[in-house]
């Protein structure tokens, strides 16, 4: 096995909001709290941990016991639960959403990103603990975005009707989904694994928030992963002073809008509602809207005056459900944590947050780019030095890369610029002799250079095309070696279940990943495997 890697701002994958962040440009820096430097812990430990009470860290250890009272924890995890009560530990949070069979690939980078920082850490300041979180987002609602993943070619979909949050969905339908993944799988001891977690995670689990548990449980308790759940009372508990000020003040949006203005020069990831809160029963999450001093939940008969849904909160406040603007807010309200880490997509966001975060006095947490990953097989390593390419070739625009290559595989290369230099030379030659001349011949002369100009870029095209054709087997077998590994021109781990990887690599990939991803580097990395 050997890895290479390239700079995240030269892969082409990234926003300009992404590469700024990663570059720290100034602009940005009052969205952000500390930039995850290993040196900038120790400041961002005593911000939290000045700023975290002992009343949170009881109920949230009670919350985690219950929730995994129906799950063989590992050793490690136990001890990393049992530790939260602690004023000396903290977390390392990712969060993801319960995609069917774990999704695309990214979410194993997800969570040995915040496995990996996390033992760094525990290495760095011996004095401390630090827990690796996976941050469960079992209140979604959009099922069609989970309710598949890819397994080489095919797509393995779950079709049913749902609504509500999904982690409350009951696993009905999946020993179809099980019997068509089967069959795509194979034979052979690393099919059976994954034949294995698929059956004891969805066909022996009633809900989605189990299934989802019992599959990263079982992929990295060894490692003391901590999975949570935040639909859950005794934790909503201590969200609900927040969701009451939401309420009475609608004070998310005006903080968040200030932010916005900040990232004028940017994509904006999502805009802040009046109200940033859902109703969310089984079956069930809508927004809430408030409208002549009424608060509605949209798309059903609920209704409540201010008296009336103060009530409602303080008996159930389980019921109250943050959006995406208020849902970091909430993580960050009950966990003791120093660092999210997240996607490019999520990270645009939580850059949004800084002012509501201030406004609530809640620290705000680094915020940290995952690990991106490319895996190469053995194959297709091999294909690659055949081909003469390199990883950093690979990761060019299509239409780039074989015009790169068409080049380096012509007989005899021309050099288009250096002859259309030497046209110009030309020309600015005979231009300065006819300085005196009258202008109707110096017009000329410019209309002939760019005539000329415009035949040689016509033959450039023309010769491009031939030595193309010429060539069509090898840049044939590079177009279909760029699609294997960048599916559709996205990233693989966009697209990809990890299982696929997980049975044809001739190593364990969990080891594999775990020994290469490393947060801080910000590198892409490229693993053969």
């Amino acid at each position: 096995m050997s890895t290479d890697c390239i700079n995240y701002q030269d892969s082409g994958y990234f926003t300009k909001l992404m590469v700024d962040y990663l570059n720290q440009s100034p602009e940005l820096s009052p969205l952000y709290n500390r930039f995850p430097k290993l040196e900038n812990f120790k400041d961002q430990l005593l911000e939290k941990g000045a700023n975290f009470s002992m009343e949170h860290r009881n109920v949230l250890v009670s919350a985690l016991n219950k929730q995994y009272q129906d799950t063989a924890l590992s050793e490690s995890t136990q001890h990393n639960i049992n530790s939260l009560k602690s004023e000396n530990t903290f977390t390392i949070t990712t969060g993801h959403q319960l995609n069917l069979f774990t999704g695309p690939g990214y979410f194993l980078y997800k969570i040995f990103s915040v496995i990996n920082l996390s033992e760094k850490l525990n290495k760095t300041h011996t004095d401390k603990h630090f827990v690796p979180v996976y941050w469960m987002a079992t209140e979604d609602h959009d099922f069609d975005e989970i309710n598949h993943f890819s397994f080489r070619d095919k797509i393995i979909s779950w079709p049913k009707n749902a609504s509500g949050p999904v982690g409350r969905l009951d696993t009905q339908g999946l020993d179809e989904v099980f019997k068509m993944f089967e069959k795509e799988i194979g034979v052979g001891k690393k099919a059976e694994e994954i034949k294995n977690l698929f059956v004891e995670g969805y066909l022996k689990h009633d809900n989605l928030t189990a299934a989802t548990r019992h599959i990263a449980n079982a992929l990295f308790s060894s490692y003391g992963l901590v999975i949570i759940d935040g639909d859950d009372r005794d934790l909503k508990k201590l969200f609900a002073p927040i969701v009451k000020k939401e309420l009475l003040e609608e004070f998310s949006q005006k903080n968040v809008l200030t932010s916005i203005q900040l990232l004028k020069d940017y994509h904006v990831q999502v805009n802040p509602r009046e109200l940033n809160l859902f109703y969310i029963q089984d079956g069930l999450r809508e927004r809430i809207v408030k409208e002549a001093g009424v608060f509605q939940v949209l798309h059903t008969e609920l209704k409540f005056t201010e008296e009336d849904i103060l009530k409602v909160l303080e008996a159930t406040p389980e019921v109250f459900s943050p959006n995406v603007i208020l849902r970091p807010v909430y993580q960050e309200c009950i966990l003791p944590n120093l660092c999210y880490v997240g996607g490019g997509g999520e990270l645009a966001y939580w850059l949004e947050l800084k002012n509501n975060f201030d406004a609530l006095n809640i620290t705000f947490p680094m915020l940290l780019l995952r690990d991106s990953v490319l895996l190469v097989t053995a194959k297709q390593a091999n294909k690659i030095k055949k081909l003469n390419l390199s990883y950093s070739d690979l990761f060019l625009k299509q239409d780039v890369l074989i015009g790169q290559q068409t080049k380096f595989l012509a007989d005899q290369s021309l050099d288009f610029k250096l002859l259309e230099n030497q046209l110009k030379l030309q020309f600015e030659t005979l231009k300065a002799k006819v300085e005196q001349t009258d202008a109707s011949f110096k017009n000329a002369l410019d209309a002939q250079e760019t005539k000329q100009l415009k035949g040689l870029n016509n033959l450039e095209k023309r010769w491009y095309k031939a030595e193309g054709k010429r060539n069509e087997e090898a840049l044939n077998r590079i177009k279909r070696l760029q699609y294997e590994l960048f599916p559709n021109g996205s990233l693989q781990e966009r697209k990809q279940n990890f299982a696929s990887f997980y049975i044809d690599s001739e190593q364990d990939l969990l080891q594999i990943l775990k020994d290469n991803l490393d947060p801080l580097e910000a590198k892409f990395k490229i693993v053969e495997i």
